[in-house]
């Protein structure tokens, strides 16, 4: 059964995906050359049908409530190589292409940048660019 209402116009491959009752599913970025976990984030039925549509991906922002296509801002875009749904069919992994090198708003190629060492997160995972020199200062 399916959380969220069907909605007629939507493409029927958006409809099998079994979406949150907030009308959501996890997305999962990875690298398409390395394999590497870049980041996870949100997406709804519209971000997916432009994230296939457009080549690139594009996310649903929740603290924002919008429409987020990666790169916008800092240009480090994630072009779709290829894009897979689990066997569950609730959660979305983007294989991608990732411009710049840095995926994280943090600078760092890689969200997952912390490792547990000794019962505390420790930042394994350099800074390639400032954030400050991506974003300006807020």
């Amino acid at each position: 059964m399916k959380n969220a209402p069907v909605n007629p116009d939507a493409p029927d491959w958006i409809e099998s995906i079994q979406w949150t009752a907030d009308g959501l599913v996890p997305a999962i970025a990875q690298d398409a050359a390395s394999g590497e976990i870049l980041m996870m984030a949100w997406m709804n039925r519209e971000s997916l049908r432009l994230t296939a549509e457009e080549g690139q991906a594009v996310y649903w922002s929740r603290s924002r409530g919008k429409l987020w296509r990666k790169g916008e801002t800092s240009g480090h875009q994630q072009i779709i190589k290829d894009i897979r749904l689990d066997c569950d069919e609730d959660v979305i992994l983007l294989k991608v292409e990732q411009k710049g090198g840095i995926a994280c708003h943090t600078g760092r190629h890689s969200c997952f940048y912390r490792s547990l060492q000794d019962q505390q997160w420790v930042s394994v995972e350099p800074v390639i660019k400032d954030p400050e020199a991506i974003y300006g200062s807020n």
